[in-house]
């Protein structure tokens, strides 16, 4: 057995649905378990779409005609708008958003209401490339991954209930992918009465890991439009250079840090079963790509990670008093609450200071909290964290060159630095 997965940028238009019933058919024969993410952007349009709901913009049918409008001129594309099974399945889903948008709904219920919709966009990429595959003569069976993968109710973070899943995976899912390959959705999992559940964003890499671990699969491949897993983004390292083998732990500490190419949850449930995982071009994908297993050869070349958008928090006692135990408590414990990840973190006696992503609305709340606490607040916006992981002597230069570091945290063999963009 083993678990495909296709990301957004696989399946953003009519030639990368086709490009993967390509991929498809050279592995025709073998028992497989394809997992694939919303089509294009179409998770940030869903995410406008939940803030028109929750806020009553009125921006909410518009901006569903535009999702409409955006999949029917892949299907259009694809030559299959005749397909009536298709057709009646992309409207019923249409419709069944459209019914739930209309639903009103208060602001405290933003996370739930953020599942139920944002999981549209897996159900119509989902149904889409199913129908398409059996249009072209590939056989395949479209199912609900909200009937294998069991959450609880943390909405937009949910934890796998893990027993429950392999149970219902292996008797139910396993027979189904022994038969035909099986195609259903990243990202999205059932609560504990019956609501949609989300992973976290980007969260279909795990899914894929989930399937992994209770199929005892043979390995998990992920296709990205890159050739595998570089030692940074091309984008931003000129000379970035791919690294063929990579070990399960040196994968962990990448995605922890932030490297785009996994999801930081998806190493765990392979490691622990010794599942390797491959990570290879959809473009290419007769290329080797790279191989992530229990490989013990060191890392060779320092890493680059580049996250954007991050917001400084620097945290004072009024009183002057240290921050000792009591504070740290409160302050991690409001950090937990408001479900604020922290990529950096850095205390001494008298302040306490953090880098996360930048969120307005949520850091608002978090910020209000921390002060009613007695803590002083500072915070510096819009600021850029580069990590180098298995750091090296002139790395350091490599990118940061002249640029302003305002927080710089050394850990062994990997360097934070935080930069005023």
């Amino acid at each position: 057995m083993k678990i495909f997965k296709f990301g957004g940028a696989s399946v953003k238009d009519a030639d990368g649905v086709k490009n993967v019933a390509n991929i498809l058919t050279d592995h025709s024969g073998e028992n497989l378990v394809v997992v694939i993410s919303a089509m294009g952007k179409s998770t940030n349009h869903l995410e406008k779409i939940v803030n028109a709901c929750v806020h009553s913009t009125g921006e909410t049918a518009t901006l569903i005609k535009e999702l409409k409008d955006y999949h029917y001129s892949i299907l259009t594309r694809l030559e299959t708008s005749n397909s009536t099974a298709m057709t009646n399945d992309i409207e019923n889903l249409f419709l069944e958003l459209e019914c739930l948008a209309e639903t009103p709904v208060q602001p405290e219920e933003y996370d739930f209401v953020y599942d139920q919709i944002v999981s549209f966009g897996e159900l119509i990429s989902t149904k889409i490339v199913s129908h398409y595959l059996l249009n072209m003569g590939i056989k395949n069976q479209w199912i609900d991954s909200r009937n294998f993968i069991l959450t609880d109710d943390r909405y937009r973070d949910a934890r796998i209930q893990w027993d429950e899943t392999e149970k219902i995976i292996a008797k139910k899912l396993k027979p189904l992918a022994e038969r035909h390959p099986v195609i259903t959705q990243g990202f999205i999992g059932r609560g504990p009465v019956n609501e949609t559940t989300t992973l976290g964003r980007e969260g279909s890499d795990y899914s894929a890991a989930i399937f992994a671990y209770c199929l005892n699969a043979e390995s998990v491949t992920i296709w990205k439009d890159v050739a595998g897993v570089m030692n940074a983004d091309p984008k931003k390292i000129e000379n970035a250079i791919l690294i063929p083998h990579l070990s399960y732990s040196d994968a962990i500490e990448l995605a922890y840090y932030g490297a785009s190419v996994i999801h930081p949850k998806t190493i765990q449930p392979l490691m622990a079963k010794n599942i390797p995982l491959l990570v290879k071009s959809f473009i290419h994908p007769l290329h080797e790509g790279t191989r992530v297993s229990n490989h013990s050869e060191a890392l060779s070349v320092p890493c680059y990670i580049f996250k954007n958008d991050q917001v400084l928090v620097e945290l004072k006692t009024r009183d002057f008093t240290f921050i000792v135990e009591q504070n740290l408590e409160h302050i991690f414990r409001l950090l937990a609450n408001f479900k604020v990840r922290c990529n950096i973190i850095q205390n001494s006696a008298i302040s306490f200071s953090f880098v996360a992503d930048s969120n307005e609305n949520k850091m608002q709340h978090l910020i209000a909290e921390m002060e009613k606490l007695g803590l002083e607040t500072r915070i510096t916006a819009l600021v850029e964290l580069i990590t180098i992981y298995n750091a090296t002597e002139g790395s350091k230069n490599a990118v940061i060159g002249q640029k302003e570091v305002i927080l710089e945290q050394n850990t062994g063999s990997t360097s934070h630095f935080i930069i005023r963009s």
